[in-house]
């Protein structure tokens, strides 16, 4: 009997993923805020001498309205090689899994035969992940090392207990379980990630449902109600081991990047706002000894604005928060790129000492004031900024997309967000940042929608684990 070809996207190490072929198709999730159409899954040509470069080539519908797709991901990647044998059994890089924020639904989404057309093959049910899992509002997905790790902001209730990881089956896609076997203190969810080689998982927070689906509450954010600390867990035994508090004041604790290198022990976790002065950060997590601590390693000041062409919600303030809702880690652990949706910049770091980030680069895009243009269409003001940061393995191109959830759109885009995605360039051993201006989907290229979440083809920075160093 032969053994089945290990998937060649799966990648023993970062530098064997950065050495792999180009992506080929970006995915990208879009949703109708009016919940009057589907929202849908776009495929766009990425290659980069195709003729159909930077344009939709593919497009696929839910068979459902007002699902509000957000973040999803791939059904298993390089973390498979943490299983024992599991790789070997035809484990693919293949399902895209697409959770709904609001219907708290999971479409499966099969990139096999024609990766330019998926086809929906399984739908898990907002009752199944409740009832087996005791959670809704899911919101992000990692392929893990035992099985598809789904964080969800709710209980099976919507609020009214803590939100947390659901497990999923790598083959199946059947609800498997509620994660947690011992909790400890942590009652709000939003990401989670891992250093394998060290049994570690972290989590961060941002807040229960009713706090968040529809819009920023003023109330709960000068009340410092929003989350703002790290746990760390077993990863194993699914144990509470340790909560890292970043102070009341750092509201939303959202991105987590750890590092790529699987023998090391640090990682970025990339907070909103602070209720002193509206600036946004970075912090950076480490062990010392069996202790982790979080250390500021990055304040992004908020832009003083005229109270004029400021939205309702932030006349109060005459200034612009950067809003700091993504962050991105190259897979070389080189560089960090920081979205600034409020102020429309994308900013890159060098983290070569992660202690010590140094920006070497910035372009801006939109912003709550600035309207920046794209170069494609300079005479133009774009809405929305960048959100959702995605960088291809090699470390030369990142994709972003403008939409951050529907109704904190409205509340900060009241003129309307629109819909666009594009690509920066840049030496992944310099840096420096460029807007391609031969990249820019938008408008009705997405038929009505707004675009969220970007995935490559093959994988990219925010989507594998790695097992081995070399």
């Amino acid at each position: 009997m032969s053994t089945p070809a290990v998937d060649p996207t799966f990648y023993r190490s970062p530098a064997e993923a950065i050495a792999a072929p180009p992506e080929e198709l970006a995915y990208v999730v879009t949703f109708d805020r009016q919940a009057q159409q589907p929202d849908a899954l776009a495929v766009i040509d990425t290659a980069r001498d195709s003729p159909e470069h930077g344009r939709v080539v593919g497009w696929v519908e839910l068979p459902t309205k007002g699902d509000e797709l957000h973040h999803f991901g791939w059904n298993a990647c390089s973390s498979a090689f943490a299983h024992a044998g599991h790789h070997t059994d035809g484990l693919q890089r293949r399902y895209l899994l697409l959770p709904g924020l609001r219907s708290s639904t999971v479409h499966v989404f099969d990139t096999h035969p024609d990766p330019k057309q998926p086809r929906l093959v399984r739908t898990i049910s907002a009752e199944e992940l409740a009832d087996k899992a005791g959670y809704s509002r899911p919101h992000t997905l990692h392929c893990g090392p035992d099985g598809i790790y789904l964080s969800c902001l709710g209980t099976a209730r919507g609020d009214g207990g803590p939100g947390g990881i659901a497990v999923l089956d790598h083959d199946t896609f059947e609800v498997v379980r509620a994660w947690e076997a011992d909790r400890g203190p942590q009652q709000l969810a939003y990401d989670a990630w891992w250093h394998l080689n060290q049994n570690t998982l972290i989590s961060s927070e941002w807040g229960t449902p009713s706090m968040v689906e529809d819009g920023l509450v003023p109330e709960l954010l000068l009340g410092k109600e929003y989350g703002h600390a790290l746990h760390f867990w077993d990863l194993a035994e699914g144990r509470h081991v340790q909560r890292v508090d970043l102070g009341a004041e750092n509201q939303m604790v959202l991105e987590l990047r750890p590092s790529h290198d699987p023998n090391a022990t640090w990682g970025f976790a990339g907070v909103v706002t602070n209720t002193d002065d509206l600036s946004a950060s970075v912090w950076r997590w480490s062990r010392e000894g069996d202790r982790w601590r979080a250390d500021k390693v990055i304040t992004v000041p908020a832009a003083p604005a005229d109270a004029d062409r400021l939205p309702p919600a932030l006349k109060p303030f005459g200034a612009v928060p950067p809003l700091v809702t993504d962050i991105n880690l190259s897979v070389d652990d080189r560089f960090l790129y920081v979205s600034c949706w409020g102020t429309g910049e994308l900013k890159q770091y060098d983290v070569s000492d992660p202690a010590q980030p140094r920006e070497t680069g910035s372009v801006r895009l939109g912003g709550i004031v600035g309207r920046v243009a794209h170069p494609a269409e300079p005479d133009r003001p774009l809405s929305g900024g960048p959100q959702m940061v995605e960088v291809s393995r090699d470390g030369e191109r990142i994709y972003l997309t403008n939409s951050l959830y529907g109704s904190w759109d409205d509340q900060f885009y009241p003129d309307g967000v629109g819909a666009w995605m594009a690509k920066v360039v840049t030496d992944p051993q310099r840096g420096g940042l460029t807007v391609d201006e031969g990249f820019f989907p938008r408008g009705d290229d997405f038929r009505g929608r707004r675009a969220h979440q970007v995935r490559l083809q093959g994988g990219d920075a925010s989507s594998d684990s790695y097992c081995h160093a070399r």
